[in-house]
């Protein structure tokens, strides 16, 4: 299934898309997409009746949302990927490295993304993003991860390099927790129709230029055994959002200008959609 939240913020409708393109409201089985609906969907599928029994919906010319609403927890992997640490000045990490985002940087797939007051580096970061569908503390096994997925969507992981590495005091927070910093969306797809997520190509362009080009069989730490590992120190909650790492080819890596006013971000990850983020000053 392909879920997706339509409206302004605030007073999103969540409506079930067809991958075709039709489009039919969930409101008359759920109030929203969040970690309450995702928990009982990953317990009982057919908790959405077929599309026959559904309402079709029109979505034309209305704001597309972020596809889950309000994760009580937006963590993020660093250095997932060998090239990116490389290009990062840093050795592939032994031992995933968790930082956290403030939830509230969530916006929708195509909401304007605010450089910060002061930035010189506000780079990208195309990511896969996965959403936990069941409450997951002290998992056995990576082996266990899967069932507790509830899907899977496109994530940028928007950072200000200053303050995330200049500005820190030895944190990432400052840098990666700014307004708007995380896209979202614009779909959330099940994770029975994404198959093996370690087969997914992530890609990104700023102002139609190409900039990553790689896949998620590139991470140094698969879906899987992130689930697990993180299950370990902390409890995962439904709904709750993993950014699981970015490829190389960011602006930190020196081999490209950092974002600034009216340059045009899109990132996308095959199967889950495109995002496609404008630039403003805060």
């Amino acid at each position: 299934m392909r879920l997706m939240r339509i409206g302004e913020p605030g007073h999103e409708r969540p409506v079930l898309v067809r991958p075709e393109g039709r489009h039919y409201d969930l409101s008359g089985v759920t109030d929203d997409i969040d970690g309450v609906f995702l928990a009982a969907l990953t317990e009982k599928p057919s908790l959405i009746p077929a599309e026959s029994k559904l309402p079709e919906t029109d979505i034309t010319g209305q704001r597309i949302g972020a596809p889950v609403a309000r994760p009580h927890a937006l963590l993020c992997i660093g250095q997932n990927y060998a090239a990116h640490a490389a290009e990062s000045g840093a050795e592939p990490p032994e031992q995933p490295i968790l930082f956290y985002k403030s939830p509230n940087t969530i916006v929708g797939p195509y909401d304007e993304v605010l450089i910060p007051r002061g930035s010189k580096k506000t780079d990208w970061e195309v990511e896969l993003a996965v959403v936990i569908g069941r409450r997951a503390a002290y998992l056995d096994s990576p082996a266990d991860a899967a069932s507790y997925i509830a899907g899977y969507a496109v994530s940028n992981d928007v950072s200000e390099r200053a303050f995330q590495l200049e500005e820190s005091g030895g944190q990432w927070s400052k840098g990666k927790s700014c307004a708007t910093f995380n896209p979202l969306g614009p779909v959330l797809v099940t994770a029975d129709e994404v198959g093996d997520p370690q087969q997914l190509r992530l890609r990104s362009y700023v102002n139609g230029e190409p900039r990553q080009d790689s896949s998620t069989a590139d991470m140094i730490f698969s879906v899987a055994h992130l689930v697990h590992h993180l299950s370990q120190y902390l409890v995962l909650e439904p709904g709750d959002v993993i950014n699981t790492g970015t490829p190389q080819g960011v602006a930190l890596s020196g081999r490209f200008p950092y974002l600034g006013p009216d340059d045009v971000m899109e990132v996308e990850v095959s199967g889950l959609g495109r995002q496609r983020s404008v630039c403003r000053p805060a």
